[in-house]
């Protein structure tokens, strides 16, 4: 039997392809970001809601009142601002990032954030200069015996472990003046400095280690601050609070003097000071052993006593000299260097000449403490503290500048910059951000603290403050439990 194939005939198509259909998926729409639009001001908000810390620390130390209670009122009539809160109302503003007096007006624009502040009734910029041209001299003693009483009352409601780490310690005074350059020929009270510059120039006394301001003074680019210390000295140490250990005077080379030196004795004070590089100091140097050379403390230095004691000065009085050595890259050819000045001019003769010698950087101490050379080294190295605090009364508080024309209202504007660098170390220290290793900076304090955005609203007769939940369990959520557990604490 023979098959026969069939042809199958072809055919143009897919008839005879077998496929599945699968239903079609819909597309998805691609998500649009949300249009972002500017909607209606909402009066509750304030950029501000951190100056409230500020207002319930006023409440607590009576910063206001106490200042007020000190002094003699400034104008005749009640009605208005009393000096305290003038002063108190100005440091908020710092604290708040104000530069200018002109930062009163812009500030009292913040309708919710007044509420909340220790002064919400923030005076004009012109009724500050009115005021404070009033800021006479007999106010500014009144206003540093209010600052003795206000730290006082601070260091009673420290944290018992911070109270007794710096009861512990001998307090240290610092004095360092600072130039705050300004510009304008018929500014009242300032003068050309060294540099030929036109400055004011707030001389501070400084707890070191509390870093709280004891008292100060206010001077011109020219004036002397040696004869300033005595003076400053003794008002510096009635203002530390009672059962501390024996004080220390310690000042750069600006205070080499021996009225200085027996004044710090005279008021229960030991003192140690920076010396100015004299001939008779290299002489004194050069007669140092090379054995008499001890290693530094902490830093690639050497540390002697030398025979240098100038006449007049207390018994007991020693100079402690530091030198560093240098290498040729480390000397500059210019004669104004400042690092010039502190090598021995004969080895800076040979150095020049191009012989091979040690070249060394040398500083000098004189002080009646009794320590070991080296602790007493290292422990003045810790003057750059006051340096910080300067700093941060500068950057921190306006103090970097002087607003006004006229003499008192620049001692006004001094003063509140004091306070508020003690209100900023008063609040890290009372709600424990006050740490060993030191504390923020003004400006840090500002942006963690005090400039918090927050939405204020009204319930049941009580202002409520809603922040963001990181500022709410941040750092400015902790401060503002931790002001609310100290009134409770002291509280009868």
């Amino acid at each position: 039997m023979v098959f026969t194939k069939t042809p199958i005939p072809k055919a143009k198509g897919t008839r005879l392809v077998t496929r599945i259909a699968q239903p079609k998926k819909p597309k998805k729409r691609q998500k649009r970001a949300p249009r972002v639009v500017l909607g209606a001001p909402d009066g509750r908000v304030t950029p501000r809601a951190g100056l409230h810390l500020v207002a319930k620390l006023n409440e607590l130390l009576g910063i206001s009142r106490t200042i007020d209670a000190a002094s003699a009122p400034i104008k005749s009539r009640r009605r208005g601002l009393s000096l305290g809160k003038v002063l108190v109302s100005l440091a908020e503003t710092m604290l708040g990032g104000g530069d200018f007096l002109v930062d009163l007006d812009y500030q009292r624009k913040d309708t919710a954030g007044l509420r909340l502040r220790a002064v919400p009734e923030v005076p004009a910029s012109t009724t500050v200069i009115g005021l404070g041209k009033r800021f006479s001299a007999g106010a500014r003693q009144s206003v540093e015996q209010a600052n003795a009483a206000l730290v006082a009352k601070a260091f009673a409601l420290l944290p018992e472990a911070r109270r007794d780490e710096l009861a512990s310690r001998r307090p240290t005074i610092d004095l360092d003046p600072t130039d705050v350059e300004v510009y304008g020929a018929k500014k009242q009270g300032c003068a050309y400095n060294y540099a030929g510059q036109r400055t004011y120039r707030p001389h501070p006394a400084v707890w070191a280690e509390a870093g709280w301001a004891l008292a100060a003074e206010l001077g011109s680019g020219r004036s002397d601050p040696r004869p300033q210390a005595p003076g400053l000295i003794a008002r510096a140490v009635a203002a530390l609070p009672g059962g501390l250990p024996r004080p220390i005077v310690r000042g750069d080379s600006g205070f080499f003097s021996k009225d200085v030196a027996w004044a710090a004795l005279a008021n229960g004070a030991d003192f140690a000071m920076a010396v100015k590089r004299t001939d008779p100091v290299w002489r004194s140097v050069r007669k140092v052993p090379e054995a008499g050379w001890r290693k530094a403390i902490g830093m690639e230095a050497e540390v002697a006593e030398c025979g240098y004691v100038p006449a007049g000065w207390p018994p007991g009085t020693r100079t402690i000299c530091r030198r560093v050595k240098l290498g040729p890259e480390d000397v500059s050819r210019d004669a104004r260097s400042r690092r010039r000045r502190t090598i021995d001019p004969r080895q800076l003769a040979l150095f020049e000449a191009g012989e091979v010698v040690p070249v060394y950087a040398y500083s000098f101490i004189i002080t009646n403490l009794t320590w070991d050379t080296c602790e007493i080294e290292a422990w003045f190295r810790e003057r750059a503290l006051v340096e910080e605090t300067i700093k941060d009364s500068k950057y921190g508080a306006s103090l970097r500048h002087m607003p006004s024309g006229y003499e008192a209202v620049n001692a006004l504007w001094t003063w509140s910059a004091l306070i508020a660098m003690n209100i900023s170390s008063w609040l890290q220290a009372l709600t424990r951000h006050d740490k060993r290793g030191g504390r923020a900076h003004g400006k840090r304090l500002r942006r963690e603290l005090v400039c918090v955005a927050a939405r204020v609203t009204r319930h049941a007769g009580r202002l409520i403050v809603h922040p963001s939940p990181e500022d709410a369990n941040g750092a400015f959520g902790s401060a503002w439990r931790a002001l609310d557990t100290l009134f409770a604490t002291i509280s009868p």
